[in-house]
């Protein structure tokens, strides 16, 4: 007997659930939301959503491994080459700022419901976060090679403070466009700039 073949707009419906499960899922709250209600978001029969996702957990789990999986792939493959450390903090905060353009939903989610999936599949999501955190780290030491060099408790709190600048944004600028994103993502520049020789 035949594989059953994969319809051509197979990955367009994918994601098509997988933005509805985030904006669902970030709104209504994870353990609120049921597989009917998000069909009903998609447009499509309960049946077909579990055609590409058996369970609710494998919809949560897709949407924080692509959202994660993409972030990091985008940032560590940047070409920073020939740029000053200053310049590569700038290149990289910038970057980060206008990925986040339109994954406010999936953000929210990383945020507040990644907990709620079994220990291996969060190891394997704070590994990819990891990366990010490893990928940061490495470049503001090397702005302060003499304040944060051999110092992982500063390294660690340097780092986590300029993630934190960035992942919040969402909350208090919520629609913010690549201008607005662009603005902010030059003033936490500069204030990591400011601020990172005197740790």
């Amino acid at each position: 007997m035949a594989a059953r073949s994969i319809a051509r707009d197979h990955d367009e419906k994918r994601a098509q659930i997988l933005a509805a499960a985030a904006r669902v899922f970030a709104t209504e709250g994870y353990d609120r939301s049921s597989m009917t209600r998000l069909a009903d978001e998609v447009g499509i029969s309960k049946a077909n959503i579990y055609h590409y996702y058996p369970s609710k957990e494998a919809l949560l789990y897709d949407i924080l491994d692509s959202h994660l999986r993409s972030l990091r792939d985008m940032v560590l493959s940047l070409d920073l080459t020939g740029l000053t450390a200053e310049e590569q903090l700038r290149a990289v905060v910038r970057a980060i700022m206008l990925a986040y353009e339109g994954y406010d939903y999936k953000h929210r989610i990383q945020m507040n419901e990644m907990a709620l999936l079994p220990d291996d599949q969060q190891r394997e999501l704070r590994g990819l976060q990891r990366d990010l955190v490893r990928f940061l780290s490495d470049l503001l030491t090397r702005l302060a090679p003499d304040r944060l060099g051999g110092d992982p408790a500063k390294q660690r709190s340097a780092t986590m403070a300029v993630f934190g600048m960035l992942n919040w944004y969402f909350t208090w600028a919520r629609g913010a466009g690549p201008a607005d994103r662009e603005d902010y993502s030059a003033v936490v520049a500069d204030m990591v700039l400011g601020g990172v020789k005197s740790v």
